[in-house]
């Protein structure tokens, strides 16, 4: 699982570096930083089960929001057709950037999820 983590962290890092010139860099900047965090946490074989829950509930929360915002995911699916997602951002096209960030939610989960999985099941859980 550590290289799996390594993965995770340089994934995170540029992901944040990348926030620069995003519309909301100021909450993705923060939110990247903490996955890579906590990835680093779990290469260390500390797990704080506090800091898991409340970063899944936010994770989850956050992905719901953007899932049925008005330019959300569901509008991008529905009423855009599903166009792609890899083309350049215009402010015309609010939808492209709230479903890619619900797809940045959706790796930071998974990565908690895998984390935590690994963690039950070598019972390696350890509180920070």
């Amino acid at each position: 699982m550590k290289w799996v983590n390594y993965i995770f962290i340089v994934l995170f890092l540029l992901s944040a570096a990348l926030q620069y010139n995003d519309p909301d860099p100021y909450l993705w900047i923060p939110i990247y930083c903490w996955g890579a965090w906590l990835c680093w946490l779990a290469l260390k074989q500390k797990f704080p089960p506090v800091l898991y829950l409340l970063s899944a509930l936010f994770y989850i929360g956050y992905a719901a929001w953007l899932f049925i915002a008005p330019d959300g995911v569901i509008s991008w699916a529905n009423e855009h057709h599903a166009e792609s997602l890899v083309q350049s951002m215009k402010a015309t096209k609010p939808w492209i950037e709230q479903s890619r960030e619900f797809g940045g939610l959706l790796i930071l989960l998974l990565s908690l999820l895998l984390n935590w999985f690994f963690a039950r099941r070598d019972s390696r859980v350890i509180e920070v």
